[in-house]
């Protein structure tokens, strides 16, 4: 049985920062990063779609906005540290509709109120400037909004991590955990025991199964579908275009983003998966559809958003759908210039009321859960990071 002073499950961008910035703080202690994937960043991380969120959609107060806006402060300095390629591109948020202006004005408030400098209202002119080839009658301008690649950031964390005598185990599964002597906890493997004083649990769509003494909520696991727009009709985008959000619902919209790449993403829709790492539509596992079909929350959000979830069943299925979602935004585009890009899948909480629209962190005894980081979770992950620390710090 090894034994460690910590043991950190999940080597997403989340764990792995905590990882470096613990063992920053505490570099004689013995710490460990497990994963059960063979690399990491294996899921949300590395299927997002790049973008460092400014924070001008959260409410104020709430803890996706205080560490969005902390950890967009950090994630500059880190890159700026470490030499990681970023570019902050801007953002143009759109109405389409006066039916929109409302919850456009509420963004701009909210982005105040977090303390975002520079915004901008746009009206059509204004809107055609920074992006000649996208609809919109008023629209909001973000210029803190940027581009990046988190696995090239995920990369140089545990990279940094390792340099400070940090371990990482990968391809290494979780089956159960249980309290030891001492105040301990007993991690165990399909190979071998871990023995820790203190255990941190970043799993993402298995945070809830992690979390077994925590019932009050499930992971509901959504794909995102992507398209890219060829690369001769990039030219199109100049950098990140959003719709404005169903307040509802807590996901963006179809958008359109530029890459750090310089290749330009459309999407993503928001379809329920039927399986938690279901990538692809034909995926499915019966006891994660079950999990996720017998839960009270999913029920409550499924007789509430029936027609929306239907119209993201309907573009997951027809291109020509997507197209013309798209095409609210960037009237231009065909269908012929989309080729089908990858697709990710958003671990979301849901309590048994709905959806969890915030982040939630957890301590008790001797383990701290990070039961649901959505995005902007990898933007926000060095102040996650902090949170986590807090919480840690108590037994050190």
């Amino acid at each position: 049985m090894s034994q460690y002073d910590l043991v950190i499950v999940g080597a997403g961008i989340v764990g792995s920062a905590f990882a470096w910035k613990f063992k920053k703080k505490f570099p004689h202690k013995r710490v460990i990063l497990i994963e059960k994937e063979s690399c990491p960043g294996a899921h949300q991380t590395g299927h997002n779609s790049g973008v460092i969120h400014s924070g001008i959609y959260y409410k104020p107060g709430s803890q996706k906005a205080l560490n969005c806006l902390n950890g967009y402060r950090q994630m500059i300095d880190f890159c700026n540290d470490y030499e990681v390629p970023y570019e902050l591109c801007g953002k143009v948020i759109v109405a389409t509709t006066s039916e929109e202006f409302p919850y456009l004005e509420t963004l701009f408030s909210r982005g105040q109120k977090n303390g975002l400098k520079g915004l901008q209202l746009l009206g059509r002119e204004e809107i055609l400037e920074k992006e000649p080839h996208i609809a919109g009658i008023k629209g909001i301008y973000v210029p803190q909004a940027g581009i990046i690649d988190y696995k090239t950031v995920l990369g140089k964390m545990i990279e940094e991590y390792q340099k400070l005598g940090g371990e990482t185990r990968f391809g290494c599964f979780v089956t159960q955990t249980k309290a030891s002597k001492f105040g301990k906890s007993e991690i165990i493997t399909e190979t071998d025991t871990l023995l820790s004083k203190q255990v941190v649990f970043s799993c993402g769509l298995y945070a809830d199964r992690m979390a077994s003494n925590d019932k009050d909520f499930r992971i509901l696991p959504f794909r995102g579908e992507y398209y890219q727009i060829k690369p001769e009709r990039a030219h199109l985008v100049n950098g990140l275009v959003y719709p404005v959000p169903n307040p509802n619902f807590p996901f963006l919209g179809v958008h359109l983003t530029k890459m750090i790449s310089g290749k330009v993403e459309a999407g993503p829709n928001a379809v329920l998966a039927l399986k938690r790492e279901g990538y692809k539509k034909t995926d499915i596992n019966f006891y994660d559809l079950y999990q996720t079909l017998t839960w009270p929350g999913f029920i409550k959000v499924a007789s509430r958003h029936w027609l929306t979830g239907l119209g993201e069943i309907h573009r997951s299925m027809s291109k020509s759908a997507f197209t013309k979602a798209l095409q609210r935004l960037l009237p231009e585009l065909k269908a012929e210039d989309l080729i089908p890009g990858p697709a990710g899948v958003r671990a979301q909480a849901s309590d048994k009321f709905g959806l969890v629209d915030d982040f939630d962190i957890r301590s008790r005894a001797n383990q701290v859960h990070v039961c649901n980081a959505p995005s902007p979770a990898a933007t926000s992950s060095l102040s996650i990071a902090d949170k986590i620390m807090s919480y840690v710090n108590e037994l050190y």
